[in-house]
């Protein structure tokens, strides 16, 4: 079974009640749809700083994050998630506010999981900055996760002709 490591941004779209003919609630449904239907075929995972940053900001909100993610598993930050983390901020195209985000994208990479998965387009599901990341994993010995947002893990689609 694959792996998928559930960043913030997922479980805070799929509890979020955005206005509708919003992009915030197209993302919404989307996420509900992937948590519903894609979400049993894979090994999710998250971590301490996806729980922490969960338990952040409204109370309501905030327990239902982390109610969706209780029965997920929990990866360890190690040294060597550190480490990676640190090289990917010093590699430039994360910046030093991004932390986080580089310790997400290092908990990943470091745990062999198969797909991040997220909705943070600025840093994580991000191509140019990504393919300036891989090498940087790849010198440590490691693939980074496919990073995608649920509508790319939705699995595969078939088309009438």
């Amino acid at each position: 079974m694959q792996s998928v490591y559930i960043e913030t941004s997922v479980v805070s779209y799929l509890v979020a009640r955005p206005p509708k003919d919003t992009l915030a609630h197209q993302w919404h449904v989307w996420t509900k749809d992937w948590w519903q239907v894609r979400r049993p075929f894979f090994e999710c995972v998250v971590s301490a700083e996806v729980l922490r940053e969960a338990a952040a900001g409204d109370p309501q909100a905030s327990r239902q994050r982390l109610e969706a993610l209780s029965t997920l598993a929990v990866l360890r930050r190690t040294e060597a998630v550190d480490e990676l983390a640190e090289a990917f901020l010093s590699a430039g195209p994360l910046p030093a506010k991004a932390k986080a985000d580089a310790v997400h994208l290092a908990i990943a990479t470091i745990h062999r999981v198969d797909y991040l998965l997220t909705w943070n387009c600025k840093h994580l599901a991000n191509a140019e900055i990504l393919w300036r990341l891989c090498p940087v994993a790849e010198q440590r010995g490691y693939r980074m996760p496919s990073v995608c947002r649920p509508l790319q893990l939705m699995g595969e689609i078939k088309y009438e002709d």
